[in-house]
């Protein structure tokens, strides 16, 4: 049963308060490169961090009494949606005050897309923004990807609170795998793995020849799988190494983050008996391999290698819902576009960055299909279902299948509702899974070479709550919006 002890409003406002001071240390090191580069917007990056950071220091001096207090399930459902929204708020202060996106919807949007880490962008000239814009643009995206609401309960033993609801309202990982007994030991491994990816891909990049503002921009968009490039053609002008380097780190920041801490612990053998990660690289490999002969075989003046090699870029950035692009996949044969459809519905790895269904999701979904079989086939046989060689409880079962259902009603009805706005069902269906999955790219007017600026702003408004949906996995959201929720 949900606790229905009252809603406390001071202590929301204390953990917003924690959000926005959060979010101003970060949009402090944009300010020092904005100074660094001479930028005539330093200033007003400057403002934008006072602003940011006298209000939430403000605000939390206001709440401080309330800073031993530890919240209830309820509010730890409003702490994480409303997190979020301040986060996207927030986050459009750089891009208002230094004119790079001169209107609030338009930096609203730009600015929900980059902390949700879908990377859908309203931007057409994006190498045209200061360089301190770009990096707070990239910042975003790595903020968002393990999600600010964790980085808290990382340093929550410091401000003597535990916050263990908030860490499973935020976390979406459905793996029974236990990284850490404690859940601050959790957040911990979860930033250590996080930092290392981050830290590693820099150097490769760097290795490779791409400019090191460039490198740490891409890199943080990489991790957190959410696609923001310094380039108007994203990944498409950099060299086969720094494509094939991308691909590496989409691939593992797909990946479940306690398969990286198994392999971590050496237990690479303990990793890969994972059921998710294992589907989870067959379905890219088989993916790939297809469309890479899809392709050459459209294009023989092309080596096999680039074909392969476009195909592989696109199959693990739309699986991991990055958004990367090294190529107009809307170009590509029919049944090439169909198998991009076909990853955009899959997702990636529960408990990574990645957005999506899941992968785990399909898999059980599939096991209790098959079972559904076996039972009409054998009346008197009883199967259990088992992931990692674990039985599964029928509670869990019927959480993922109603969540899979879910999750496809809002995509249905979400499509129809932009068909108000775009007459085109191309565009419709493509922004909205787009932006529910956090991919970024769409199909239609929302393609990999376009963008969402002509969107009226009502849609960009309802696309902007899909990606809040898609980013808390639906139910977190959606029982704010109960009547049961709010009755004490």
């Amino acid at each position: 049963m949900m606790n229905k002890s009252k809603i406390n409003s001071v202590l929301l406002i204390h953990f917003v308060s924690i959000v926005m001071v959060f979010e101003s240390i970060f949009m402090l090191i944009a300010v020092i490169l904005s100074y660094y580069y001479r930028e005539t917007v330093a200033h007003k990056m400057l403002l934008a961090f006072g602003i940011t950071a006298v209000s939430g220091i403000l605000l939390n001096v206001l709440t401080h009494k309330t800073r031993h207090q530890e919240p209830n399930i309820r509010e730890s459902f409003i702490i994480v949606s409303l997190g979020w929204i301040v986060m996207g708020l927030v986050g459009t202060i750089p891009y208002l005050l230094t004119g790079s996106i001169p209107t609030f919807t338009n930096a609203f949007f730009e600015s929900f897309s980059g902390f949700t880490t879908t990377g859908s962008s309203i931007l057409a000239d994006i190498e045209a923004l200061p360089k301190s814009v770009l990096f707070w643009r990239a910042e975003t995206h790595w903020i968002g990807g393990m999600g600010i609401i964790v980085l808290v309960i990382a340093i929550m033993p410091f401000l003597k609170i535990h916050g263990i609801y908030l860490f499973y309202s935020e976390a979406s990982s459905l793996d029974n795998d236990r990284i850490s007994t404690r859940i601050t030991k959790v957040a911990r491994n979860l930033w250590f793995i996080y930092l290392g990816l981050t830290a590693v891909e820099v150097i490769m990049l760097v290795f490779g020849g791409m400019p090191l503002f460039d490198s740490v921009c891409h890199a943080f968009a990489t991790v957190a799988t959410g696609g923001f490039s310094t380039k108007n053609d994203s990944i498409a002008g950099y060299s086969p190494y720094i494509q094939y380097v991308i691909i590496l780190f989409m691939l593992l920041s797909g990946t479940n983050f306690a398969v990286h801490f198994l392999m971590i612990k050496g237990r690479i053998r303990d990793a890969f008996r994972n059921e998710e990660f294992k589907v989870y690289l067959i379905i890219i490999f088989i993916i790939t391999a297809a469309l890479s002969l899809i392709l050459f075989y459209q294009h023989p003046e092309y080596k096999f290698e680039h074909s392969m090699r476009n195909a592989f870029f696109q199959v693990v950035s739309i699986i991991t819902a990055t958004g990367f692009a090294t190529a107009d996949y809307l170009q590509w044969p029919e049944q090439a576009i169909g198998l991009i459809v076909l990853l955009m519905l899959i997702g990636a790895s529960a408990g990574s960055t990645g957005g999506g269904v899941k992968v785990i999701r399909h898999v059980i979904a599939y096991k209790r299909l098959k079972q559904t079989f076996l039972e009409i086939l054998y009346p008197n046989r009883v199967t259990i279902i088992r992931y990692n060689k674990q039985s599964i409880k029928d509670e869990f079962l019927r959480q993922i299948m109603t969540y899979i259902f879910v999750y496809y009603i809002f995509l249905f009805i979400g499509t129809i509702i932009m068909m108000f706005w775009t007459r085109d069902l191309p565009t419709s269906f493509g922004a909205v899974a787009t932006s529910m999955a956090g991919i970024g790219p769409g199909f239609g007017t929302v393609g990999p070479v376009s963008n969402f600026l002509h969107l009226p702003g009502g849609a960009k408004y309802f696309l902007t709550f899909l990606m809040l949906i898609g980013r808390l996995e639906i139910y977190a959201v959606l029982v704010i919006f109960s009547r049961t929720f709010w009755r004490d």
